[in-house]
Formats: structure tokens, sequence, C-alpha cells
């Protein structure tokens, strides 16, 4: 069950950041990880962050932002793949969002082994791909979900 993530669920969280930190440009260190948690705390407060729980465990990850109408972060661990849940979370981060405009989100590019699973993901739920980017000196893609209206 996709649930609000709050102060209570950071240390788990932080857990699961650290597991994936490998797939998100800009977590290599341990100080990146550390500014994240203030951003995730924020997202936290604001009620832009969204969890999957097993035995207490976040599994699953997602930071959403009303602001800039996009998805920021992702993550279920390798274990709990493959059976709903990063769907389950979008789902509910797209509830949250303004359906009357362009809803946004950076992924891996094409041909990155990475991006095989997100990119699918996000095309099941109707994104399409946008411009080419770079993020934390990674190359990167936009995946824009148009507007519902």
């Amino acid at each position: 069950m996709v649930t609000y993530g709050n102060q209570n669920d950071i240390t788990s969280w932080m857990e699961l950041v650290r597991e994936m930190r490998w797939n998100f440009p800009g977590l290599e260190t341990e100080e990146s990880v550390n500014e994240h948690k203030d951003t995730v705390l924020k997202f936290m407060k604001d009620q832009q962050a969204l969890c999957m729980k097993a035995h207490d465990k976040v599994i699953g990850a997602l930071l959403f932002s009303k602001k800039h109408n996009m998805i920021c972060y992702l993550a279920v661990l390798p274990e709990y793949r493959n059976r709903g849940f990063a769907s389950a979370l979008l789902e509910e981060a797209l509830k949250n969002l303004d359906r009357t405009k362009d809803i946004i989100v950076s992924t891996f590019r094409d041909h990155d082994d990475k991006g095989v699973a997100p990119r699918a993901l996000y095309k099941k739920f109707g994104f399409i791909e946008g411009d080419l980017v770079e993020e934390y000196g990674y190359p990167s893609q936009k995946f824009i979900l148009k507007t519902a209206f």
C-alpha cells in the first residue's frame, strides 16, 4: 500500500537511497546522500514523498514536486521489483500532480542499460520522450506526460 512518507520513515528511506545510489547520478558520495536526506525531509513535510513498506522497511520511494509538476525520484529495491510497486507509486503521485499541465520526469537515455525498466514504466503511463539533457554530469532524457485535458 502506498503511504505518505514521514520523519519516522527517514532512516529506512535513507537505507533505500544508499542501496540504490549507484543508479542515481548525483548521489555517489556520502555527502550528496546526506544533502539528499534534507531534501527528502522537506518533501515529507510538504506531503510530496510517497513510499511502500514491507515489515516497516521502505522498499519503494517516490518524490514529486507540485511546484514543478514533476516526478523527482523513484526507486524500488531490486528484490521487490516486477510486483507493481513502482506503478503503484507513480499512479499515486500522478493523482497529486496537475493534469492540466505537462508532467516531467528525467530518466536514462535510450541504450543505457540502467534505463530499460524506468523508460518502460514511464511509457506505460503515457510519457513520451523529450529533450536529451545532462544532469549531474550524466546523459539523461526528459520524459513528458502531456496534459490530460
